[in-house]
């Protein structure tokens, strides 16, 4: 027997759009044996055994609308061991033993490895999860360079806090060369983008010669001065430097640059001499990354440079002013976040993590 609410409930189950089309017929099982037909008649309108029919209506009185619901099939999952969780965490931060052959890890290597040399068995699909969960990333790999200058930390304060806080009223300039930019042609036009399909290009190309691009970024408004040079010298750096000043005649101007031998020939020492309004801070040795317009190269080489195709050094040329010319119709500056003690601190952690490898390898 059925309470109404119960009667109620079948119906819903059996007329709703949502409800998978076999627990609705379960349910049309046990409303027809509760309205008194005969179980022969019910399995026959169903089209099911007696027994199933027996199965659904005890189901139902024992849980239920969840008693006709379908339960896993599937094996409970294998619990893998702790031990063997840490084992596979510890290969993947270790480089593969020598005779693997191998420069670092991949899943599936990792588990034959594990099984092949130690017996263990994991699947590879564990091995990629265990990396995802514990953000370990063993097909990546990125770079670092510790600058052996030893007035680092002073250059890092002095650079940072111009950035940070520049002095009032004047002008910050991050200066830099982007040389060799090479005029890439291919050796046959680019297929264009279309739906479903990207762009693409041939592998091989030709090169029609190179320029070098002279850029100095203004750090308050972001705006850009730029210039191309068939060479890079200190006579042409210096007629650069003279351009990206003058529009800010008669200010204090602050040149963020690196030091180079072209940046401290006599003929600039002698011009700085005489503009005493304009101040040069060298970045560390091997730290041009201090250089904001570093950030800069790195936006036109990806947006402009890179994927561009040019017949000639001209059409090269011609790019980068147009690209310069649409960055400053909507320029803005970069924001500077890093504090010098922030900088220095990952510089000490960097320090330490080579000084402990060196001595983990000497042993």
């Amino acid at each position: 027997m059925l309470t109404e609410g119960q009667t109620a409930e079948l119906r819903a189950v059996i007329n709703s759009r949502d409800v998978p089309a076999v627990v609705a017929t379960r349910a049309r099982i046990v409303l027809w044996m509760a309205e008194g037909r005969r179980r022969k008649d019910v399995a026959g309108l169903a089209g099911v055994s007696l027994p199933t029919v027996d199965r659904w209506v005890q189901r139902y009185a024992d849980n239920g609308l969840a008693g006709l619901e379908d339960g896993s099939h599937a094996a409970p999952r294998e619990q893998v061991p702790a031990a063997v969780r840490a084992r596979v965490l510890a290969l993947t931060r270790a480089t593969p033993p020598v005779e693997t052959g191998l420069s670092h890890w991949s899943s599936r290597q990792l588990a034959a490895y594990l099984k092949r040399a130690e017996g263990v068995s994991v699947s590879w699909h564990y091995v990629a999860k265990l990396w995802r969960d514990n953000k370990l990333q063993p097909h990546r790999q990125g770079t670092f360079k510790l600058s052996r200058d030893p007035r680092f930390a002073e250059k890092v304060a002095d650079i940072v806090g111009l950035y940070l806080d520049p002095p009032g009223g004047a002008v910050v300039l991050s200066i830099d060369e982007k040389t060799q930019v090479q005029a890439l042609d291919r050796t046959q036009p680019l297929l264009p983008l279309d739906f479903g399909v990207t762009e693409q290009r041939t592998h091989d190309y030709r090169r029609h010669g190179i320029t070098n691009l002279f850029a100095a970024l203004d750090v308050a408004t972001g705006q850009v001065t730029a210039d191309c040079q068939p060479v890079r010298d200190g006579a042409r750096f210096l007629a650069f430097l003279r351009k990206a000043v003058k529009p800010h005649a008669g200010k204090e101007i602050h040149v963020v640059l690196d030091n180079l031998s072209t940046h401290g020939t006599p003929e600039v020492r002698a011009w700085l001499a005489a503009h005493p309004n304009v101040t040069f801070h060298y970045t560390p040795t091997g730290s041009s990354w201090l250089n904001m317009i570093e950030i800069w190269f790195g936006l036109i080489t990806r947006q402009s440079i890179r994927r561009g195709t040019f017949t000639s050094v001209n059409a090269l040329i011609v790019r980068i002013r147009d690209y310069v010319a649409h960055w400053n119709a909507e320029a803005k500056p970069f924001t500077w976040t890093a504090t010098a003690d922030e900088i220095l601190a990952k510089v000490r952690w960097v320090q330490a993590s080579v000084k402990q490898l060196v001595e983990n390898n000497a042993k």
